[in-house]
């Protein structure tokens, strides 16, 4: 299996890789669809069409607090989360909701009121995945010109109803043969690098090269380490409400520059906690972020890093590494489990991203593969059964201290693991297992829908 580190870390907005960029990049695919369509001989009703989203599952639930709506109405319009990244996105967004009308050529606009034809349908989930939308090109007279159904299936990824029964886990990948070390399993990539005696960075830099050149790839990194630097000295600088209805203030500021004057009082955790606060906070703002390996959990690697530069004189090559290890990790999860809070609640992405930043964190201090596996496990471990509640639908309570948690327990982790000497007694594999098995049987209340836990614990006063 392959999935690459440019992958699973991608720049995008926020606040929720499978509520915002997945169905973001689903209606920028649907748009390109309609205009790939030879409409000719029905010009006369293509003019008179118009296009309809259903929004389904955790979708409808939870997808005005993710701003699925906004995410949807941004795609139709032609863009993707990485060009807007400069933009001024409220205002964007305040412009699309005042048209009725999305253009696809210079010849051609085809009706869309984001208010009239976004649908959020909370009567019918589909069994492939909660994730699910479906759009649809409607003439006049009410007849589906056509239609395409597409999931989002966690960290920005979607796939479409003919693809989803043919992927595993559900997800696209390589190949085996496109890869000199093919692990499918955390025990499968021990062997290997027993068996070659390289790292595991190593072994996923030789797959990585059967696939760009080691020029994209580097630059690839460095871009992803410059855009988590960028979010989190963002994070840092800015206060005010975050919005949504919910009156939270931003903390990672105040929390940050009381650290700053009162260094001798500081330790790690407080340090990790303010980076990894800092990042979700931009991502509950819509801001620019890193998927990593989802918006929600999107501040405990960037954390985790981050002190290891600034507070631990980490190098470039460090944080190459880093992301290389933490990919190898993160991609076993999503293949063997998920990495989507609708699939199998936070544990798949909180306790993911811990996971791969203790191994990340565990490379660049010199663990071997055996140490490496096993700080993956104990951070996952220690995330088994995490609910995603997230209050009136918004990813900030509990997501944003969630992720500060996550960060110190990653580094946590990594310093056991580095204690000892690889023997552990559950086995990467087997915790993945357990995480996947835990979501199969967790209610869907808990599954980012907001119907139970924190989000129906509010008292109203």
């Amino acid at each position: 299996m392959f999935i690459s580190v440019l992958e699973l870390f991608k720049i995008g907005i926020g606040p929720s890789s499978s509520h915002t960029l997945g169905p973001m990049i689903a209606a920028y695919d649907f748009f390109n669809r309609i205009k790939d369509q030879d409409f000719i001989e029905i010009e006369a009703s293509i003019k008179e069409a118009f296009i309809r989203c259903t929004l389904k599952g955790s979708l409808a639930f939870t997808g005005k607090g993710h701003s699925t709506d906004h995410a949807v109405a941004l795609g139709l319009h032609g863009y993707l989360p990485a060009t807007l990244t400069d933009e001024h996105v409220s205002g964007l967004i305040e412009r699309i909701w005042k048209s009725d009308h999305i253009r696809i050529d210079k010849n051609l606009t085809i009706l869309f009121k984001p208010n009239e034809h976004i649908i959020f349908d909370q009567e019918e989930t589909f069994p492939e995945h909660p994730n699910g939308m479906v759009f649809d090109l409607i003439d006049r007279n009410k007849k589906i010109l056509f239609s395409e159904t597409y999931f989002s299936i966690g960290g920005g990824f979607i796939s479409t109803l003919a693809e989803i029964n043919q992927l595993q886990a559900p997800l696209k990948m390589q190949p085996f043969a496109s890869c000199k070390y093919p692990f499918d399993s955390a025990n499968a990539m021990l062997q290997m690098a027993k068996d070659s005696s390289i790292s595991i960075s190593q072994m996923k830099l030789v797959n990585e090269l059967e696939h760009r050149t080691e020029t994209a790839l580097l630059l690839g990194l460095d871009e992803i380490w410059q855009a988590m630097q960028t979010c989190i000295k963002r994070g840092l600088e800015t206060k005010g409400i975050l919005p949504g209805g919910l009156g939270l203030s931003r903390r990672a500021k105040h929390l940050y520059d009381d650290l700053n004057n009162n260094p001798k009082t500081a330790n790690v955790n407080d340090w990790l906690s303010a980076y990894a606060m800092a990042v979700n906070e931009e991502n509950a703002a819509g801001n620019m972020v890193v998927t990593a390996p989802t918006n929600g959990a999107a501040g405990v690697i960037p954390a985790v890093i981050y002190y290891l530069v600034n507070h631990e004189d980490g190098t470039i090559e460090q944080v190459r590494d880093f992301l290389l290890t933490a990919s190898a990790i993160g991609a076993l999860i999503k293949h063997r489990s998920s990495i989507s809070g609708a699939e199998v609640g936070c544990q798949g992405e909180v306790g993911s991203a811990a996971a791969m930043a203790a191994a990340g964190l565990c490379s660049v201090r010199g663990g071997t593969p055996q140490q490496i596996e096993n700080a993956a496990e104990i951070a996952l471990e220690h995330h088994l059964g995490m609910t995603c509640d997230p209050v009136n639908g918004l990813v900030q309570v509990p997501c944003i201290e969630r992720n500060a948690f996550g960060a110190v327990k990653a580094y946590t982790a990594a310093s056991l693991a580095l204690r000892g000497n690889g023997s552990h007694f559950i086995s990467l594999d087997n915790c993945i297992k357990a995480m996947k098995q835990t979501g199969l049987e967790m209610s869907h209340k808990y599954k980012e829908t907001s119907l139970g836990g924190l989000a129906v614990s509010i008292t109203e006063c």
